[in-house]
């Protein structure tokens, strides 16, 4: 496939993020927009779409927001996107949202897609955490403070919502989410005990490693797009990364637990994440979470096959639209 847009021209035209002011995209990122499908103010009637940088822990991050302009929005979603990805692979689960009225807001992550940083490296969890920090201030006032917010969170991003989450004020009021919901949530990889040995043996010689592409979804086309046409996609595993991992599994067993009760959505054929081990800690960690299992999903929910997708949205209606008695 050729590419419909260039990377190094789209970073040179990114502008600052002003909440609410959705200027004009050029050229350039309407053609990034087109790519990826997330160009929804094209074909949904009311929407509008801003996109831009702002600036949070020491790096550039490229940030979407998408909300109704003709009618009032039913609150506001934030979508955190898993290691490796970026926004532009989230078209699914942002339409999802805006279809059911909500607006969205949606990053990438620091080293991740159009976001600055050492590609899919980070030196601290820590640094994933002020960044939703700050992106969470920069909306609040945005929309009234009667609406609800919600955070939706894949794997890697679910491990910076809990550790976000878990470090919170004890107090009722400190928590901006009314409901969290985990897709496919990563505390530990699978086959972390030897990936710990190896790494913990050759960090001192090795910074890096030859990505493997896996077949983490049963969407083939989404497969081959991943491994072959997506111009965003890092192809090397950075060990710096597994070293912050590693210390953030050392912090995340010690935070305290939560009263908040999130929805986990969790394939059985993941053999990305070791979820036999990591639901537990997550019951562990929260207060009665109602977790949903999906028989034949694998990792990459928010991009599984349609009849799987369809079974995550309907678990995720009984959240955000629950059936009202008459």
């Amino acid at each position: 496939m050729k590419l419909s847009f260039s990377p190094p021209a789209l970073l040179a035209e990114i502008k600052s993020f002003e909440p609410g002011n959705a200027r004009t995209p050029t050229e350039t990122e309407t053609s990034y927009f087109r790519f990826y499908g997330i160009d929804f103010e094209n074909w949904l009637i009311g929407i509008r779409h801003q996109f831009g940088f702002f600036p949070a822990a020491g790096f550039n991050i490229a940030a979407h927001y998408y909300y109704p302009e003709s009618q009032p929005s039913r609150g506001t979603v934030f979508i955190l996107h898993g290691y490796f990805d970026h926004v532009g692979l989230y078209r699914h689960l942002i339409e999802y949202c805006l279809i059911n009225g909500f607006s969205v807001v949606a990053y990438d992550h620091p080293g991740h897609g159009l976001s600055s940083g050492p590609r899919a490296s980070i030196e601290s969890f820590e640094q994933y955490r002020e960044v939703l920090t700050i992106c969470i201030q920069i909306f609040e006032g945005v929309e009234s403070a009667t609406q609800p917010r919600h955070i939706m969170a894949q794997s890697a991003g679910c491990a910076i919502t809990m550790d976000y989450l878990l470090r919170l004020p004890s107090a009722q009021h400190s928590n901006p989410f009314n409901e969290v919901i985990f897709f496919a949530p990563l505390v530990r990889p699978t086959n972390w005990r030897i990936s710990s040995a190896k790494h913990s043996a050759g960090k001192y010689f090795i910074r890096s490693q030859k990505r493997v592409f896996t077949e983490n979804s049963n969407d083939v086309e989404f497969l081959r797009f991943l491994k072959n046409d997506d111009p965003l996609q890092p192809v090397i595993l950075q060990l710096q990364w597994v070293t912050a991992l590693k210390q953030w599994l050392k912090e995340f067993h010690k935070l305290p637990e939560s009263e908040l009760s999130p929805l986990v959505i969790q394939g059985k054929v993941d053999s990305t994440v070791d979820w036999q081990y990591n639901i537990p800690k997550i019951q562990e960690k929260f207060r009665q979470p109602q977790i949903h299992y999906l028989d034949e999903g694998r990792h990459h929910l928010v991009n599984e096959s349609d009849p799987i997708r369809d079974e995550i949205f309907k678990a995720v209606d009984q959240i955000i639209n629950p059936p009202t008695s008459e």
